[in-house]
Formats: structure tokens, sequence, C-alpha cells
């Protein structure tokens, strides 16, 4: 279903942030399973892009975590562009 597909790409596109920004803090996966509260079986699914496998509210818990702002910006939909929309900035 359309929903799910945007939903999906939702997800995928925050788990791609957050996956760049834990390999910028060159933390091992004992040290993310401890800052992000989850078992280590479940940062490797995370290092390995399996970004279905957490609720966007759980990745986005996840930023917060890492002591990040999130800030969400609503706008008119231009054709052809996504719904929805990550940008990442440092």
């Amino acid at each position: 279903e359309l929903d799910d597909a945007d939903e999906l790409f939702t997800r995928s596109q925050i788990g791609f942030h957050l996956d760049q920004i834990i390999k910028q803090r060159n933390l091992k996966q004992k040290e993310i399973a401890t800052l992000l509260g989850i078992s280590q079986p479940d940062v490797s699914h995370l290092m390995n892009g399996h970004f279905s496998r957490f609720t966007t509210d759980k990745l986005l818990d996840f930023l917060k975590r890492l002591n990040l702002k999130v800030t969400i910006s609503i706008s008119p939909h231009q054709e052809g562009e996504p719904f929805q929309q990550i940008a990442y900035s440092a």
C-alpha cells in the first residue's frame, strides 16, 4: 500500500542519517546499545540498514538519545517530489 511505502521511505531516510551520525562518533556496538537503550542484536539490525524493524517514533527517540533536535517543517506538496523528506544539518 502507498501509505506503507511512504512510511518505509521515511524510516529509511531517518535510519540513513542515524547510521551516518553513529559512524561519525566512532562508537562500538556495546556503546551504541547503551546509548540508544536497545540490545546489541538491534544495534546490528540498525547498522545493517534494517530500519523497517523500528518504528518512526523509535528512530526519532534514537536521535533524541544522541542529543539531536528534530524539527518538522510542513509545506505545500509539489508534483513529483516525495510527500515526506528528511534532511540532516550539522
